[in-house]
Protein backbone atom coordinates (compact mmCIF):
# COMPACT_ATOMS: atom_id res chain seq x y z
CA UNK A 1 0.00 0.00 0.00
CA UNK A 2 1.16 3.57 -0.76
CA UNK A 3 2.26 5.89 2.01
CA UNK A 4 -0.59 8.36 1.50
CA UNK A 5 -3.23 5.61 1.44
CA UNK A 6 -1.73 3.99 4.52
CA UNK A 7 -1.85 7.30 6.39
CA UNK A 8 -5.50 7.89 5.50
CA UNK A 9 -6.46 4.44 6.76
CA UNK A 10 -4.39 4.79 9.93
CA UNK A 11 -5.82 8.25 10.66
CA UNK A 12 -9.36 6.89 10.43
CA UNK A 13 -8.53 4.02 12.79
CA UNK A 14 -6.93 6.29 15.36
CA UNK A 15 -9.81 8.74 15.18
CA UNK A 16 -12.24 5.91 15.93
CA UNK A 17 -10.01 4.86 18.82
CA UNK A 18 -10.32 8.33 20.35
CA UNK A 19 -6.96 9.92 19.57
CA UNK A 20 -7.07 13.72 19.84
CA UNK A 21 -4.48 14.01 17.05
CA UNK A 22 -5.00 10.99 14.77
CA UNK A 23 -3.25 12.31 11.65
CA UNK A 24 -0.21 13.52 13.57
CA UNK A 25 0.01 10.24 15.47
CA UNK A 26 -0.18 8.27 12.23
CA UNK A 27 2.57 10.33 10.60
CA UNK A 28 4.90 10.07 13.59
CA UNK A 29 4.41 6.32 13.90
CA UNK A 30 4.86 5.65 10.18
CA UNK A 31 7.93 7.89 10.09
CA UNK A 32 9.35 5.90 12.99
CA UNK A 33 8.63 2.58 11.27
CA UNK A 34 10.35 3.79 8.10
CA UNK A 35 13.12 5.72 9.92
CA UNK A 36 12.11 8.81 7.96
CA UNK A 37 10.87 12.33 8.75
CA UNK A 38 7.30 13.55 8.32
CA UNK A 39 8.55 15.79 5.51
CA UNK A 40 9.88 12.73 3.71
CA UNK A 41 6.47 11.07 3.99
CA UNK A 42 4.86 13.98 2.16
CA UNK A 43 7.61 14.19 -0.44
CA UNK A 44 7.37 10.50 -1.29
CA UNK A 45 3.69 9.94 -0.50
CA UNK A 46 3.15 7.77 -3.60
CA UNK A 47 5.80 5.21 -2.59
CA UNK A 48 4.79 1.69 -1.71
CA UNK A 49 5.55 0.55 1.84
CA UNK A 50 7.36 -2.77 2.04
CA UNK A 51 5.79 -5.64 3.96
CA UNK A 52 8.23 -5.65 6.89
CA UNK A 53 7.87 -1.89 7.40
CA UNK A 54 4.11 -2.18 7.14
CA UNK A 55 4.08 -4.92 9.78
CA UNK A 56 6.15 -2.72 12.10
CA UNK A 57 3.74 0.18 11.53
CA UNK A 58 0.74 -2.06 12.14
CA UNK A 59 2.19 -3.17 15.47
CA UNK A 60 2.69 0.45 16.55
CA UNK A 61 -0.76 1.37 15.33
CA UNK A 62 -2.46 -1.37 17.36
CA UNK A 63 -0.67 -0.22 20.52
CA UNK A 64 -1.67 3.39 19.86
CA UNK A 65 -5.28 2.31 19.31
CA UNK A 66 -5.11 0.80 22.80
CA UNK A 67 -4.14 4.23 24.12
CA UNK A 68 -0.41 3.80 24.63
CA UNK A 69 1.44 7.13 24.35
CA UNK A 70 3.21 7.89 21.09
CA UNK A 71 6.28 9.03 23.04
CA UNK A 72 6.65 5.59 24.65
CA UNK A 73 6.10 3.83 21.34
CA UNK A 74 8.87 5.70 19.53
CA UNK A 75 11.04 6.28 22.63
CA UNK A 76 11.38 10.03 22.13
CA UNK A 77 9.71 13.37 22.88
CA UNK A 78 10.78 16.93 22.06
CA UNK A 79 10.94 19.45 24.91
CA UNK A 80 12.23 23.01 24.65
CA UNK A 81 13.36 22.11 21.15
CA UNK A 82 15.53 19.28 22.49
CA UNK A 83 14.99 15.67 21.35
CA UNK A 84 14.82 13.58 24.54
CA UNK A 85 14.72 9.85 24.94
CA UNK A 86 11.81 8.72 27.11
CA UNK A 87 11.02 5.47 28.90
CA UNK A 88 8.16 4.01 30.88
CA UNK A 89 10.04 4.69 34.13
CA UNK A 90 9.52 8.44 33.65
CA UNK A 91 6.82 10.97 32.89
CA UNK A 92 6.50 12.19 29.33
CA UNK A 93 7.66 15.85 29.16
CA UNK A 94 4.75 18.18 28.45
CA UNK A 95 4.59 21.64 26.84
CA UNK A 96 3.06 23.20 29.98
CA UNK A 97 6.22 22.35 31.92
CA UNK A 98 8.12 24.74 29.66
CA UNK A 99 6.46 27.43 31.79
CA UNK A 100 8.57 26.17 34.70
CA UNK A 101 11.73 26.44 32.59
CA UNK A 102 10.80 30.00 31.56
CA UNK A 103 10.23 30.99 35.20
CA UNK A 104 13.57 29.50 36.23
CA UNK A 105 15.43 31.30 33.44
CA UNK A 106 13.84 34.60 34.44
CA UNK A 107 15.39 34.25 37.90
CA UNK A 108 18.79 33.05 36.64
CA UNK A 109 20.13 36.49 35.72
CA UNK A 110 23.76 35.92 36.81
CA UNK A 111 26.35 34.53 34.42
CA UNK A 112 27.11 31.68 36.79
CA UNK A 113 25.21 29.79 39.48
CA UNK A 114 23.94 26.43 40.65
CA UNK A 115 20.52 25.04 39.77
CA UNK A 116 18.88 21.90 41.20
CA UNK A 117 16.07 19.97 39.49
CA UNK A 118 14.27 17.63 41.90
CA UNK A 119 12.56 14.55 40.42
CA UNK A 120 14.30 15.11 37.10
CA UNK A 121 12.87 12.10 35.21
CA UNK A 122 14.09 12.36 31.61
CA UNK A 123 16.19 15.38 32.62
CA UNK A 124 13.92 17.63 30.54
CA UNK A 125 13.83 20.65 32.87
CA UNK A 126 17.51 20.42 33.86
CA UNK A 127 18.69 20.03 30.27
CA UNK A 128 16.46 22.79 28.90
CA UNK A 129 17.85 25.13 31.55
CA UNK A 130 21.43 23.98 30.98
CA UNK A 131 21.10 24.63 27.25
CA UNK A 132 20.18 28.26 27.95
CA UNK A 133 22.62 28.93 30.82
CA UNK A 134 25.96 27.35 29.86
CA UNK A 135 27.74 29.14 32.73
CA UNK A 136 25.56 27.47 35.35
CA UNK A 137 26.17 24.13 37.04
CA UNK A 138 22.94 22.12 36.81
CA UNK A 139 22.19 19.08 38.97
CA UNK A 140 19.20 16.80 38.42
CA UNK A 141 18.17 14.18 40.99
CA UNK A 142 15.70 11.32 40.93
CA UNK A 143 15.11 8.40 43.29
CA UNK A 144 14.53 6.01 40.36
CA UNK A 145 17.86 4.60 39.07
CA UNK A 146 16.49 4.02 35.55
CA UNK A 147 15.44 7.65 35.36
CA UNK A 148 18.88 8.86 36.40
CA UNK A 149 20.53 6.69 33.73
CA UNK A 150 18.09 8.00 31.12
CA UNK A 151 18.71 11.63 32.07
CA UNK A 152 22.46 11.06 31.84
CA UNK A 153 22.08 9.55 28.35
CA UNK A 154 20.01 12.53 27.25
CA UNK A 155 22.61 14.95 28.56
CA UNK A 156 25.41 13.08 26.79
CA UNK A 157 23.49 12.93 23.51
CA UNK A 158 22.88 16.69 23.67
CA UNK A 159 26.47 17.45 24.66
CA UNK A 160 25.43 19.47 27.72
CA UNK A 161 28.47 19.04 29.95
CA UNK A 162 27.19 21.54 32.55
CA UNK A 163 24.39 19.15 33.60
CA UNK A 164 24.92 16.14 35.87
CA UNK A 165 22.49 13.65 37.40
CA UNK A 166 22.47 11.92 40.77
CA UNK A 167 20.32 9.24 42.37
CA UNK A 168 18.62 10.82 45.37
CA UNK A 169 15.24 10.80 47.13
CA UNK A 170 14.63 14.56 46.99
CA UNK A 171 17.51 16.14 49.01
CA UNK A 172 18.76 12.92 50.65
CA UNK A 173 22.07 12.76 48.78
CA UNK A 174 22.66 16.53 48.86
CA UNK A 175 23.49 17.14 52.51
CA UNK A 176 25.26 20.46 52.94
CA UNK A 177 24.80 21.53 49.32
CA UNK A 178 23.16 24.85 48.47
CA UNK A 179 21.85 26.27 45.23
CA UNK A 180 20.87 29.59 43.71
CA UNK A 181 17.79 28.00 42.19
CA UNK A 182 15.76 24.90 43.09
CA UNK A 183 12.99 23.73 40.74
CA UNK A 184 10.68 20.74 40.65
CA UNK A 185 7.71 19.27 38.86
CA UNK A 186 6.71 16.90 41.69
CA UNK A 187 3.76 14.50 41.88
CA UNK A 188 0.66 16.63 42.46
CA UNK A 189 -2.39 14.56 41.49
CA UNK A 190 -4.70 13.28 44.21
CA UNK A 191 -5.15 9.47 44.30
CA UNK A 192 -8.77 9.88 43.13
CA UNK A 193 -8.06 12.46 40.42
CA UNK A 194 -10.13 11.56 37.31
CA UNK A 195 -7.23 12.49 35.01
CA UNK A 196 -5.46 9.31 36.12
CA UNK A 197 -7.91 7.30 33.99
CA UNK A 198 -7.51 9.47 30.91
CA UNK A 199 -5.10 9.71 27.98
CA UNK A 200 -1.36 9.14 28.30
CA UNK A 201 -1.49 9.44 32.09
CA UNK A 202 -2.95 5.91 32.27
CA UNK A 203 0.40 4.50 31.17
CA UNK A 204 2.78 6.74 33.12
CA UNK A 205 4.34 5.74 36.47
CA UNK A 206 1.90 6.46 39.31
CA UNK A 207 4.77 7.29 41.67
CA UNK A 208 5.60 10.32 39.52
CA UNK A 209 1.99 11.49 39.42
CA UNK A 210 0.24 10.86 42.74
CA UNK A 211 0.75 12.53 46.12
CA UNK A 212 -1.19 12.30 49.38
CA UNK A 213 -3.12 15.18 50.96
CA UNK A 214 -5.12 15.83 47.78
CA UNK A 215 -1.93 15.95 45.75
CA UNK A 216 -0.23 18.53 47.98
CA UNK A 217 2.03 16.35 50.18
CA UNK A 218 5.19 16.56 48.08
CA UNK A 219 4.64 20.24 47.29
CA UNK A 220 4.36 21.02 50.99
CA UNK A 221 7.46 18.95 51.77
CA UNK A 222 9.55 20.74 49.15
CA UNK A 223 8.37 24.16 50.28
CA UNK A 224 9.58 23.45 53.81
CA UNK A 225 12.80 21.55 53.11
CA UNK A 226 14.14 23.58 50.18
CA UNK A 227 15.06 26.37 52.60
CA UNK A 228 17.98 24.26 53.85
CA UNK A 229 19.41 24.02 50.32
CA UNK A 230 18.86 27.53 48.98
CA UNK A 231 21.46 30.24 49.11
CA UNK A 232 20.39 33.65 50.43
CA UNK A 233 18.24 35.36 47.79
CA UNK A 234 17.90 32.02 45.99
CA UNK A 235 14.65 31.06 44.30
CA UNK A 236 12.34 28.05 44.58
CA UNK A 237 10.09 27.31 41.58
CA UNK A 238 7.43 24.59 41.71
CA UNK A 239 5.01 23.27 39.11
CA UNK A 240 1.57 22.37 40.50
CA UNK A 241 -2.03 21.71 39.51
CA UNK A 242 -4.20 24.56 38.25
CA UNK A 243 -6.24 24.69 41.47
CA UNK A 244 -3.31 24.31 43.88
CA UNK A 245 -1.66 27.72 43.52
CA UNK A 246 -3.38 29.21 46.57
CA UNK A 247 -2.37 26.34 48.83
CA UNK A 248 1.25 26.47 47.62
CA UNK A 249 1.47 30.23 48.09
CA UNK A 250 0.06 29.90 51.60
CA UNK A 251 2.70 27.33 52.63
CA UNK A 252 5.50 29.43 51.16
CA UNK A 253 4.34 32.59 52.90
CA UNK A 254 4.00 30.80 56.23
CA UNK A 255 7.53 29.42 55.74
CA UNK A 256 8.80 33.02 55.56
CA UNK A 257 9.68 33.11 51.86
CA UNK A 258 9.38 36.47 50.11
CA UNK A 259 8.18 37.67 46.70
CA UNK A 260 5.79 34.72 46.36
CA UNK A 261 4.28 34.77 42.87
CA UNK A 262 2.40 32.46 40.50
CA UNK A 263 2.87 32.16 36.73
CA UNK A 264 0.38 30.90 34.15
CA UNK A 265 0.95 28.06 31.68
CA UNK A 266 0.38 28.09 27.92
CA UNK A 267 -3.35 27.67 28.48
CA UNK A 268 -3.59 30.60 30.90
CA UNK A 269 -3.91 28.37 34.00
CA UNK A 270 -1.96 28.83 37.27
CA UNK A 271 0.93 26.38 36.90
CA UNK A 272 4.18 27.59 38.53
CA UNK A 273 4.71 29.29 41.88
CA UNK A 274 8.01 30.92 42.82
CA UNK A 275 9.40 32.29 46.07
CA UNK A 276 12.63 33.91 47.21
CA UNK A 277 14.74 32.73 50.15
CA UNK A 278 15.58 35.71 52.33
CA UNK A 279 18.69 35.70 54.56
Amino acid sequence: MRIDHLLVEATQRLARAGSSSPRLDAEILLGHALAQSRTWLYTWSDREVEDLDRQCFESLLVMREAGQPVAYLIGEREFWGLPLQVARSTLIPRPDTESLVEAALDKATAEQGRMLDLGTGTGAIALAFASERPGWQVVGVDRVPDAVRLARRNGERLGLANASFVESDWFAALEGERFDLVVSNPPYLAPDDPHLAQGDVRFEPASALIADDQGLADLHYLCLTAREHLLPHGWLALEHGMTQDGAVRDVLQRAAYRDVQTRLDLGGRPRVTLACMMP
